[in-house]
């Protein structure tokens, strides 16, 4: 009789919590509904009919019609060569900034500060920053002027998609670099104690002690990373416009296109196809670390 009132007791607060967390998240679960998953979930419908208005079922009609745009071909190639070559840079330089900051420095705690700093900065001074530094008549073409090297254009250029490299590794090296150094900092001490015992060196500590303990984080900085790659639109658009270099037409770009010439089924297949990538990523990546979380364990 005692267990059975202690269980009705609990589960009354439970109810009771549980209720007063529903009131707590309606309004963001409402908002999150309204703006993201009901468009969207038109926009699938969308993707399938001929029209938005008194459309009909045409298949996956819109979905080869996008295929064989030159432009959307160009827009994915340039958005997956991006987070292919980007994310795994952007990983390694703020892994290395993290053990650089993981030793005892007596400026750290100012390198973190500058480091995350951009995190805080609004994205149209970001982009101010850096068409000070790459316009025409800006400091990289004034510096090298002076070793008499002549003025370019570098959002006009091949040069763009380094350009845009550095902004977005600039921007979100400071983020990972501070999830990679709480990782480290997690990661025991006895651990390092016992292989130093043992003779390991630097490099079999950091493969069979360091990385393994690592890895979860690891997995959350891919992911997050990937996410960012795919946001690079907003910097891309404020420095080189509507129609950027065809080095740096990322889909965002031909998504938006689509929108000002009112086609929304391209629109909204393009959409679709993003959203499935990014799942598809994220779904690999969250099977890789269900597999190594049951190896550990």
């Amino acid at each position: 009789m005692i267990a059975r009132a202690c269980f009705g007791k609990a589960g009354r607060l439970l109810r009771k919590d549980g209720a007063a967390a529903s009131l707590f998240l309606a309004p963001s679960l409402t908002g999150f509904a309204v703006f993201y998953i009901i468009p969207f979930a038109m926009g699938f419908v969308y993707s399938f009919q001929d029209s938005t208005i008194g459309g009909s079922f045409v298949g996956l009609h819109n979905y080869e019609a996008l295929q064989a745009s030159a432009s959307f071909r160009k827009a994915a190639v340039n958005s997956l060569m991006f987070t292919g070559v980007c994310v795994p840079l952007l990983i390694v330089l703020s892994l290395w900034l993290a053990h650089v900051l993981n030793q005892k420095l007596f400026i750290r705690n100012w390198l973190q500060s500058a480091f995350v700093l951009p995190l805080a900065v609004p994205v149209a001074s970001v982009v101010m920053i850096w068409q000070i530094l790459f316009d025409w008549n800006g400091i990289l073409n004034e510096w090298l002027n002076s070793f008499h090297v002549e003025r370019m254009d570098w959002m006009k250029s091949d040069w763009s998609i380094g350009v845009l490299a550095v902004v977005y590794i600039w921007k979100n090296i400071g983020y990972n670099m501070v999830l990679f150094l709480a990782g480290l900092q997690s990661i025991p001490k006895d651990y390092y104690e016992t292989a130093d015992i043992e003779g390991a060196g630097k490099f079999h500590k950091w493969i069979h002690i360091t990385l393994v303990y690592l890895t979860p984080t690891m997995f959350f900085v891919v992911l997050m990373s990937i996410i960012n790659s795919f946001k690079v639109f907003r910097e891309t658009y404020l420095i080189a416009g509507d129609y950027p270099h065809d080095r740096i037409y990322m889909l965002q770009h031909f998504m938006n296109n689509m929108f000002l010439s009112l086609d929304i089924q391209k629109l909204t297949a393009a959409a679709v196809l993003m959203v499935a990538c990014i799942l598809l990523f994220v779904s690999v990546m969250l099977v890789i670390e269900r597999r190594f979380r049951s190896f550990m364990d």
